[in-house]
């Protein structure tokens, strides 16, 4: 079996016999350039290159020449970009104009080795998942679509991504999917919620700790970005983040390490970052709750994942789908759905997406009869749920005065705890998902719990 062969393309000779001499000793062939031009005419040539290793500044050129050059001529070759220490624009530059990742000078062997074989292992990836096996991208709409077609391209860059959508429109989904299509897909994929984590130990968690490190550090702790070392992290609700731990972040992300509480030792780590929020993330460094310059580097490449009622035509397939796998759960027959009842699913907004879709079919299975979904089994709101359960709440167009009563925090608080209520139901009592639908972290969100004593 012929070996693969890797270009390396540098000016300096000290670099190019450090590559050399790395990547001859992982069992590989070695082409040498130290400009653009002898680069083109390796690439050019009959032998097969399956990785380029560039320096951005070469005598005749740049290696970001050379990178769009391989993404529009040799689309199989994988290219890593090499840059100086700080460098953050070019590196950017360089995963926008298509190249697989980065390493920064100076030169680490065990980052090196990393990238070589992440790359190397694009050539073995598993084929494009089956999106029938998650509801949340079934649809022959054009905007999902063009999303899986973006997830087989991101699929095989190294590059940060950051997935923007409103909560349950499946961004969590399209993580899981741009894993799980790349080199990484039989390493960690590693999940985390920043808002549920409490600030004081968000970086205990991130990074981990030393025993003795802190009062209740009984033992040493591997934190998460150890936990995904060689695969995936996945930010949800990225904006959550404190702004002390967003600094810390900024610099793992750069440095490519981290270091656990309480030890001077750095630990490098090959994470493959991925982030979300349901949040305007732009919004939220314009008004200094997140740092600019974080921003920049986990949001190299945006998804933007649509809403379910800009796609309404895939919610009939959506249904069937989510009905034979309720069928499957609960071992009965496979409820059907009406044309009455599906029409109004298509006209109806939800402000809860596909979350919400499953939770109304879930329980309009449960209450139909002789296993057919009307519409009246939906019983999809037309009016502000609040209004039909409270109380004290007015019917349309009266005024709200008589209903306070001389006690408006009593009453607007009755109000919050019915609507903190509903969200819980509607969520199947998944706080999390409850408190992303109400705009709060997790943190408000569980004080309020306590609060009104609202207990699962």
């Amino acid at each position: 079996m012929t070996n693969k062969t890797i270009l390396i393309v540098d000016d300096e000779p000290d670099i190019l016999e450090l590559l050399e001499v790395t990547i001859l000793r992982m069992g590989l062939d070695v082409l040498k350039a130290d400009s653009v031009a002898t680069a083109m005419t390796h690439l050019n040539s009959s032998e097969p290159v399956h990785l380029c290793l560039t320096d951005v500044r070469l005598p005749d050129g740049s290696g970001i020449d050379i990178v769009k050059s391989i993404q529009q001529n040799h689309p199989a070759t994988a290219v890593a970009v090499i840059t100086a220490y700080g460098s953050t624009e070019l590196a950017i530059e360089a995963l926008k104009s298509g190249a697989f990742d980065f390493i920064n000078k100076p030169l680490s062997v065990e980052q090196l080795r990393n990238v070589v074989r992440s790359a190397l292992r694009l050539d073995t990836a598993p084929g494009r998942v089956d999106s029938s096996q998650n509801t949340r991208l079934l649809g022959e709409s054009s905007s999902i679509k063009n999303l899986r077609a973006q997830i087989q391209k991101l699929a095989r860059s190294q590059a940060p991504v950051y997935i923007s959508g409103e909560s349950g429109s499946g961004k969590e989904v399209v993580a899981r999917l741009i894993h799980a299509n790349g080199p990484r897909a039989d390493a960690p994929f590693v999940p985390v919620n920043c808002g549920a984590i409490p600030s004081e130990l968000v970086e205990s968690e991130f990074f981990g700790h030393v025993k003795g490190s802190f009062t209740g550090a009984i033992d040493h702790k591997e934190g998460l970005f150890e936990a995904a070392n060689g695969g995936t992290l996945f930010l949800d609700e990225v904006a959550d983040l404190p702004l002390a731990m967003q600094v810390k972040l900024l610099r793992a992300i750069q440095e490519k390490a981290i270091r656990r509480i309480g030890s001077n030792k750095e630990i490098p780590v090959d994470v493959r970052l991925l982030s979300a929020t349901h949040r305007d993330l732009s919004e939220a460094v314009a008004k200094g709750h997140f740092r600019n310059d974080l921003f920049y580097r986990i949001n190299v490449i945006e998804v933007k994942v649509p809403a379910l009622r800009e796609r309404a035509s895939d919610i009939p397939l959506l249904a069937e789908f989510i009905l034979g796998k309720i069928a499957k759960e609960w071992n009965i027959p496979t409820p059907g759905i009406d044309e009455q009842a599906s029409l109004a699913l298509q006209h109806y907004p939800f402000p809860g997406n596909v979350r919400e879709l499953e939770n109304i079919i879930e329980r309009a299975a449960t209450l139909c009869e002789q296993n057919v979904i009307r519409e009246a089994d939906l019983s999809l709101p037309d009016a502000p749920a609040l209004e039909q359960s409270s109380s004290r709440a007015p019917s349309a167009g009266q005024s709200l005065l008589p209903a306070v009563c001389g006690d408006i925090e009593g009453y607007l608080g009755e109000l919050e705890q019915q609507i903190i209520q509903e969200a819980l139901e509607l969520n199947r009592w998944n706080k999390t998902e409850s408190a992303k639908s109400l705009g709060l972290t997790f943190r408000q969100f569980r004080y309020k719990l306590k609060k009104y004593n609202i207990e699962d």
